[in-house]
């Protein structure tokens, strides 16, 4: 799958049939609704749009899931809701047989997505476990840890939901399961296995269930969402209503790049332009053009962004996207330097109907 940005004539809600939608960071954060995230999603579903919320977030079964998106206006059904919790208990049938005892280091969401498997889920290490499955739940304590290390060191299996390090709330970036997870992997020293993403199989499960067959993928986490979505050949969206930055994209290496830019949920909804390169290497979006310097400097519009904060308009945003991308490109197969490109903070600006 290419490594540039790619366009789209229709509203993506119309180009592709399914969108595989992230949570944390994307339709909500923590307790805070997401800006412009019930009104695009509820009119993508209107539109025809499948959608399939695929989650890292192990701690809630899918009626909390579809709960917790309705305070937050968006519609949703538990059949919809596809977590690395569900995506663990279907890694874990390939290497145990139903029946097999498993401790829970998590809660809720991981011990129904077991059951659903056909696994017996018990309370202690004393219990013999055959595996320990971890996912991130805030009654997580130490006690709960250190009971999955005894498990772990007497030999049993360690399954890891998802390896986030960290989780968005409505405060900043909390502990996620990643961290804990290596936690428990240094007091063993045991290796674990991982479900989730960025591992393909979690969106290749989720498009089972959802009765797509065009998806797009969507979040805000370079490193697990849109490497996922690489890995698994489907086109992702970034957003920026979450973990990675304007900058981060800018920076991005090929395995974690966007093939779509938006600033949030709004872009299931808009054609995309795509951007382009013109025979002097510079690079045009929309009615803004980007380049790279000699010096790496990038400049947006005839301005070097020289700045310590720059703000940018959306299809700016695309066409240095663009240009850095290429330029990283060129040093890596030159055997320079890779992404030696000078990027300040940015603010990525958008209003509906803009050019």
């Amino acid at each position: 799958m290419s490594t540039v940005l790619l366009g789209s004539s229709l509203p993506l809600a119309q180009a592709y049939d399914c969108a595989l939608l992230d949570l944390d960071g994307v339709c909500f954060a923590g307790e805070a609704e997401v800006p412009h995230a019930a009104e695009s999603v509820n009119a993508a579903r209107d539109e025809g749009m499948h959608l399939t919320f695929v989650t890292n977030n192990a701690s809630r079964a899918p009626q909390t899931v579809v709960d917790k998106l309705a305070r937050n206006r968006i519609r949703a059904r538990a059949t919809e809701v596809f977590s690395a919790a569900m995506d663990a208990a279907a890694l874990l049938r390939e290497h145990l047989e139903p029946g097999a005892k498993v401790l829970v280091v998590g809660g809720e969401g991981v011990r129904q997505a077991l059951a659903d498997e056909g696994f017996v889920v018990v309370g202690s290490a004393t219990d013999a476990p055959d595996a320990v499955v971890q996912g991130w739940d805030p009654a997580v304590d130490w006690a709960m840890l250190s009971e999955g290390c005894y498990a772990i060191t007497a030999g049993a299996l360690h399954v890891a939901t998802n390896t986030d390090a960290t989780l968005p709330t409505e405060r900043g970036f909390a502990l996620g399961n990643g961290s804990l997870v290596r936690a428990v992997a240094n007091a063993t020293g045991k290796d674990f296995l991982s479900a989730g993403k960025p591992h393909p199989g979690i969106y290749q499960r989720a498009l089972l269930r959802s009765g797509g067959t065009r998806p797009l993928a969507v979040g805000d986490r370079l490193n697990t969402d849109l490497t996922g979505a690489r890995a698994s050949a489907i086109p992702g969206m970034h957003v920026l209503t979450g973990v990675s930055s304007a900058r981060d994209v800018v920076l991005a290496d090929p395995a974690e790049r966007p093939s779509f830019l938006h600033t949030d949920l709004r872009g299931l909804l808009e054609p995309h332009p795509q951007p382009t390169r013109d025979a002097q290497g510079a690079w045009h979006c929309g009615a803004s053009t980007a380049r790279v310097g000699e010096d790496g400097t990038l400049e947006v519009d005839g301005t070097r962004l020289a700045g310590a904060d720059v703000t940018v308009g959306l299809n700016a945003y695309r066409s240095l996207v663009s240009a850095a991308w290429e330029h990283a490109d060129a040093a890596r197969v030159g055997g320079g330097p890779a992404g030696a490109v000078t990027v300040p903070h940015l603010t990525v600006t958008y209003e509906a109907g803009q050019p």
